[in-house]
């Protein structure tokens, strides 16, 4: 079994709901809680508590994180598919942030243990981060879906919305380092791609997916494809081997037309990031849907 904590912008793009389905039908996860981060993180946790529910979960604690950025205005200003909630059972949650301390004392009480699987904005983990310098060596691993390491390549969404919070966990400042650092960026999530008609001929074969089907419509509205950024860096957890990895450093710049970057430096002497540099999406999307079966 795998301790698990789960930070998600669950209510923006779909596959954040994906990934949270995966957990909960994996077998070898022990999910011990579930953040929410960015623009109107309580109604993000409650679409995180639809899901959960539907699932016969309600035993998984959930906590509303920030919803804003550390020192920029976000371009992620809407949690548009909490719309879709409508008649699903699920808890209501304030403003107030219990993320970051829920964060803090749970890896605290499970030293060494627990994967923190960061899937939206950095900004809920840089905080943490930031308050807690040493917290971030008691993980026994951080895996996120951020960044684009191709070169040249623009920022990923994630970075962009919160760059000095991406910047910290990067380890770009003073905190500790976790001992080991997955990401999957753009570079590999972009191979793992269904098109609409394929994505609701899929989800409609799963009764994890129910309240997911009802987000994933407000989804299709803006986008013909469906993009398994977030599941696959979940699936990443269980069997790393479905993406090849790059040791190498990452860098975070704050300022100017570069904030957000993710910038590779191969050159460094510090080579404490993996990033994916390869994808089976084939094999990923074998895991996943077998996974999530009933």
């Amino acid at each position: 079994m795998e301790k698990i904590l789960f930070d998600t912008d669950i209510g923006s793009d779909i596959d954040d709901a994906l990934a949270l389905a995966y957990l909960l039908k994996e077998p070898r996860c022990d999910l011990l809680g579930i953040t929410t981060v960015t623009a109107f993180p309580e109604l993000r946790a409650s679409m995180v508590s639809a899901v959960c529910r539907n699932a016969g979960r309600d035993d998984i604690p959930i906590h509303a994180g920030c919803g804003k950025s550390l020192l920029i205005e976000a371009p992620q200003q809407t949690a548009a598919q909490a719309e879709a909630i409508g008649d699903w059972s699920h808890e209501k949650f304030s403003t107030e942030n219990t993320a970051v301390d829920f964060l803090y004392q749970t890896i605290i009480a499970n030293p060494g243990e627990i994967t923190l699987l960061g899937v939206g904005p950095m900004t809920n983990i840089g905080l943490l981060f930031a308050m807690y310098p040493d917290i971030a060596s008691k993980l026994k691993s951080l895996v996120l879906m951020c960044g684009h390491f191709a070169a040249d390549a623009d920022s990923e969404w994630n970075a962009r919305n919160d760059p000095h919070a991406a910047a910290i966990v990067y380890g770009n400042g003073f905190q500790s380092k976790p001992p080991l650092h997955y990401s999957c960026g753009l570079d590999v999530t972009t191979k793992c791609r269904l098109n609409r008609d394929e994505g609701r001929e899929k989800f409609k074969n799963y009764s994890v997916l129910a309240p997911v089907r009802d987000f994933a419509e407000v989804w299709f509205k803006a986008s013909p494809v469906v993009t398994f950024h977030d599941p696959l860096a979940a699936v990443c957890i269980f069997e790393p081997d479905v993406c090849t990895w790059k040791d190498t450093y990452v860098e975070v710049p704050t300022f100017s037309e570069d904030a957000g970057k993710t910038i590779v430096t191969d050159n460094s002497e510090l080579k404490c990031h993996k990033i994916a540099e390869e994808v089976d999406s084939k094999r990923f999307f074998q895991i996943y849907f077998d996974t999530i079966s009933d």
